[in-house]
C-alpha cells in the first residue's frame, strides 16, 4: 500500500502571514493539529503545528495584561513560528517508509508532494487507522497471537492449520519475536469457535500468546 492511496486530500493549508490566533482557531475548527504552510505562489514554504501555535502564546505567568497579550500575539505570524526545514514524501512511497520516516523524526505528519506541488498529507491518525484495519479491530471473530518459528513454510502451516477448521481469516499482521529465531504473528479469523481454532494450531505453534473472542465495533 503506497501513501498516495491512504493520505488526506486536498489538504488544508494556511499562508505565513495568518496571525498565529487565526491559525489556532482554524485548526480548531478544521479538527486537525497541523497545517503544510504555503506561500501566495502555491509553493510549500513550512509546516506548522498545533504545539507550535501553543508555544507562541505568553506564560500564565506574564505581568501583560489581556489587552497587551492579545495585541502581541495578533503580530505574530504562522511564519515566524512553522518549521521551514519541512521532510516530505511522494505519493509512491510504501506507507511503511513514511512511519518510518515520522518515527525516526519524532514528527507526526508528512506533507506529500508530486514535483513542486503539494497534493496531500499523511498523518499519524492515517497510520492508526490503517493498523485497526490491519489487525481486524473493527471486525468480529476470534483474535489468535501466536509465537512461530522463524523459517520457511512456517506460516504457511498455520494458515493451513486455521483453514482446516473452516475459519476465514480477515486480518493477519507479523511483528518480532520473543527472539531472532521467532516470530508473532496476529490473526482475526470468523467463522470457528476459540476452542477449535486453539486446538487446530497448537501442534505448529511454539505457543499461543492470546486468544479471544472479538465483537468488533
Amino acid at each position: 500500500m503506497l501513501v498516495g492511496e491512504r493520505m488526506s486530500h486536498p489538504v488544508i493549508t494556511v499562508p505565513p502571514n495568518m496571525p498565529v490566533q487565526d491559525a489556532l482557531a482554524q485548526m480548531r475548527r478544521d479538527r486537525v493539529s497541523r497545517y503544510p504552510v504555503v506561500n501566495s505562489r502555491g509553493k510549500l514554504v513550512g509546516i506548522v503545528s498545533k504545539l507550535d501555535l501553543m508555544n507562541a502564546s505568553p506564560s500564565k505567568a506574564t505581568t501583560l495584561s489581556v489587552w497587551e497579550i492579545n495585541y502581541l500575539l495578533s503580530k505574530i505570524t504562522v511564519e515566524q513560528v512553522m518549521t521551514t526545514n519541512v521532510i516530505t514524501i511522494t505519493e509512491d512511497t510504501p506507507l511503511e517508509e513514511a512511519a518510518r520516516i515520522m518515527a525516526d523524526n519524532k514528527i507526526g505528519g508528512l506533507p506529500v508532494m508530486r514535483g513542486d506541488r503539494l497534493v496531500g498529507i499523511i498523518t499519524e491518525t492515517d497510520l492508526f487507522r490503517i493498523f485497526l484495519e490491519m489487525l481486524g479491530a473493527r471486525m468480529p471473530g476470534v483474535r489468535l497471537t501466536v509465537e512461530l518459528r522463524e523459517m520457511p513454510g512456517k506460516l504457511h502451516e498455520l494458515t493451513g492449520a486455521i483453514q482446516s477448521t473452516g475459519g476465514n481469516i480477515i486480518a493477519l499482521g507479523t511483528f518480532l519475536g520473543e527472539s531472532t529465531e521467532t516470530r508473532r504473528v496476529t490473526v482475526k479469523v470468523s467463522g470457528v469457535s476459540l476452542d477449535d481454532l486453539q486446538k487446530a494450531v497448537q501442534p505448529v505453534v511454539e505457543k499461543v500468546v492470546d486468544i479471544r473472542e472479538m465483537k468488533g465495533v
